[in-house]
């Protein structure tokens, strides 16, 4: 897929929501993602229902709280947004939640512009979630000390904040099991991702 497609089909979708993507721009060592967290490694979040008055508002103002004081934002509001490969959408990553042969999502660094609207337009975009109102994402702040998930259940929607996933000994667990996870349904691209990020961390943190 060429830049000019990636750009009319994935970044001007997210433009629209209020995100400018900052292409080719995400830090050296980043982790590939985040996953395996348990209870003990929230560190706060919300949840809303459906059925609540005004819920992308609602959601909208309690997100970017959440972003503010949680410390995802730096100086200039950029971040880390996971987004699918290709032009592939979160609705389609859904679907093929566990195709082996699905590439898997990538960060992407964006700027949070004045004129935003991640729970509505964004979630509508198919990027940030399957409808406006329903959103799923990934968001990490660039030196990785904040993740931030949002995901909606069978009554609404719940987002949550978790402080440096690469300290986390339930992160840090799962990582090292999908890169010895053996199976027609491992991801080939992502054990290599996980497998290369886990010994540059070795590199970096010996004894750790």
């Amino acid at each position: 897929m060429g830049i000019q497609e990636r750009d009319r089909k994935v970044y001007r979708p997210l433009r629209r929501a209020g995100l400018e993507v900052i292409p080719n721009a995400v830090p050296t060592g980043t982790m590939p993602f985040v996953r395996g967290y348990g209870a003990e490694d929230v560190a706060g979040g919300f949840s809303h229902r459906y059925d609540t008055s005004r819920l992308v508002e609602r959601l909208n103002a309690d997100w970017y709280d959440l972003a503010v004081s949680s410390g995802l934002f730096d100086h200039r509001r950029e971040f880390l947004l996971l987004v699918p490969q290709g032009t592939r959408s979160h609705r389609a990553a859904l679907e093929h939640l566990h195709n082996s042969g699905a590439a898997p999502a990538l960060w992407t660094r964006v700027r949070l512009l004045d004129r935003w609207d991640i729970m509505g337009r964004g979630a509508a975009s198919a990027f940030l979630g399957v409808h406006s109102g329903h959103p799923g994402f990934g968001m990490m702040a660039l030196d990785g000390s904040v993740y931030l998930e949002a995901s909606t259940g069978e009554t609404g929607v719940s987002v949550l904040v978790v402080h440096h996933p690469d300290r986390s000994e339930n992160v840090l667990r799962h990582l090292e099991w999908i890169t010895h996870y053996d199976s027609p349904c491992a991801n080939r691209e992502e054990k290599q991702r996980v497998a290369a990020w886990l010994a540059g961390r070795a590199r970096d943190f010996p004894g750790r």
